[in-house]
């Protein structure tokens, strides 16, 4: 519980300090819990927050990435409609679960970020 405690803090103080223009990489062993906190702070720090877990995107999300890159509005639009929430400029937390299964999510985190909109997560 405590080693949770500082992992949170950790994130916490990143969310602070980041002002939209870092990515946080959350590293470790398969099934410790990052997934977990990673939730806990989208729902204790943002206003609206969106889990892509890239296990199980449906074929809209990863056609997304290939195709809207170049006009950001759009891409957001479709996270937006198909994880039925609303992504708020500044008060949304993206997290991008199982990243290394699709390797063009990790290839966009660089322009998503360098766009400040929202703060992003990766595992």
């Amino acid at each position: 519980m405590e080693l949770q405690r500082k992992i949170f803090d950790k994130m916490l103080a990143w969310k602070h300090n980041s002002n939209g223009k870092s990515a946080l990489l959350i590293e470790g062993a398969r099934r410790t819990g990052k997934s977990t906190i990673a939730s806990k702070l989208g729902k204790e720090q943002y206003d609206s927050y969106v889990l892509l877990d890239f296990a199980i995107a449906s074929k809209k999300i990863k056609e997304n990435f290939h195709e809207n890159l170049n006009d950001l509005d759009t891409f957001f639009q479709i996270i937006s409609l198909e994880y039925n929430v609303r992504l708020i400029k500044r008060k949304t937390l993206i997290v991008f679960d199982e990243i290394q299964k699709f390797p063009k999510a990790r290839e966009a985190i660089k322009y998503l970020v360098a766009d400040g909109g929202y703060d992003f997560l990766r595992e």
